[in-house]
């Protein structure tokens, strides 16, 4: 991957730099196909047939290339359409690539184009994506008793991780009373709370040729796109059932799994994940992150990298990044903030949790 933040570099550029990085990796001069990843590019910096121009930059220009977009989840919805290529025999080995560039325009028009990934009706009553993640923090509260201090410490915790990480967007630890302190952006969510707009790219190669580590399962999960309609608000179901699914196809649960990249936009959402990916038992998340048990040298590390919080979040790079992290934990290749273990988990939440994956992967040797 590339260095998360703000970069002056164009997002073909930042593609590219993840994608040598990855080829070079996998010692692969050419892959079979190519899967892009990128949630709006349209918009965001005025190109199209984005697949096609991606492969072109890259010298790939005659090999077959397709776009994916799930919204915010659509990094990992690439490396699902990748594996399932590869799975299905139609290709021995994918270049997966995703990322976004955003940090050029301005903070509203940002927001306003994520917002498009929810409910358009919710939209037109003047709802944003931090204003429905507010209003699920305040359910969350309310209905489990978490308190405002268990949230933060998600934050003050990934921020020192993201301290560790050459690639993070935020590179400074943060204190709880500074995340307390922070400005309110939709309450009672404050600054701190929420992961930063950044630039960036990742990149993997997917084979079927053995390999150290393997997609022990991958599964998608789905909710409504209005959040009325949700059965609850204090835990996504589109989660559930892609951990569910995930599990299946691995042969084994959460026990098994050592270290998770967990997807934090908000820093509830955490918590959120722990209990829908059953890697904490229901109504513990909270008191778990306050004990230290998620921390990087805790019984269970959560978002070693930083996470989104402070990692970054360059939307359609974040899926593909999160489970390059993965990949460099169970190698012992994460240098800075290494954690021991074998099995991982990655989990990816597009939209507000309408269009969730999850990630399993194992070591092989």
């Amino acid at each position: 991957m590339t260095r998360f933040g703000k970069r002056q570099e164009s997002l073909p550029d930042l593609v590219a730099e993840a994608a040598r990085s990855a080829l070079s990796a996998a010692r692969l001069e050419a892959p079979d196909a190519i899967v892009v990843a990128a949630m709006n590019p349209e918009e965001f910096i005025g190109e199209g047939n984005f697949a096609s121009q991606i492969a072109t930059h890259l010298g790939f220009a005659h090999v077959p290339a397709l776009r994916v977009e799930t919204a915010t989840s659509s990094g990992a919805a690439a490396v699902y359409t990748g594996f399932a290529s590869v799975a299905a025999g139609l290709s021995r080995s994918v270049l997966v690539v995703g990322g976004e560039k955003m940090t050029h325009l301005p903070t509203p028009r940002v927001s306003e184009l994520i917002g498009r990934s929810i409910d358009p009706h919710e939209r037109s009553y003047g709802a944003t994506m931090p204003a429905l993640a507010g209003l699920i923090t305040r359910a969350l509260m309310a209905k489990t008793g978490v308190t405002l201090k268990e949230i933060s410490q998600v934050a003050v915790k990934n921020h020192a991780n993201g301290a560790r990480n050459p690639y993070a967007h935020f590179r400074d630890p943060v204190s709880l009373d500074a995340v307390l302190e922070s400005r309110i952006v939709a309450d009672p969510l404050r600054l701190y709370h929420c992961c930063p707009i950044s630039d960036g790219a990742a990149a993997l190669v997917l084979t079927a040729e053995p390999a150290p580590v393997r997609i022990a399962g991958i599964g998608q999960g789905a909710d409504t796109l209005a959040v009325r309609y949700r059965e609850s608000l204090v835990s996504f179901r589109a989660t559930q059932a892609a951990a569910k699914a995930a599990y299946r196809m691995a042969g084994f649960g959460p026990e098994r799994v050592e270290v998770a990249e967990v997807h934090d936009a908000f820093a509830p959402f955490e918590l959120i994940a722990l209990e829908d990916l059953g890697l904490v038992p229901s109504g513990k998340a909270g008191r778990a992150t306050l004990a230290g048990e998620t921390a990087i040298d805790g019984r269970l590390p959560i978002n070693p990298s930083g996470g989104l919080k402070a990692r970054g979040h360059p939307l359609a790079g974040t899926g593909i990044a999160q489970i390059a992290e993965v990949f460099w934990q169970l190698l012992g290749e994460a240098h800075g903030h290494q954690v021991a273990a074998r099995v991982g988990l990655a989990h990816s939440i597009g939209g507000l949790a309408t269009n969730n994956w999850v990630t399993v992967l194992e070591r092989t040797r």
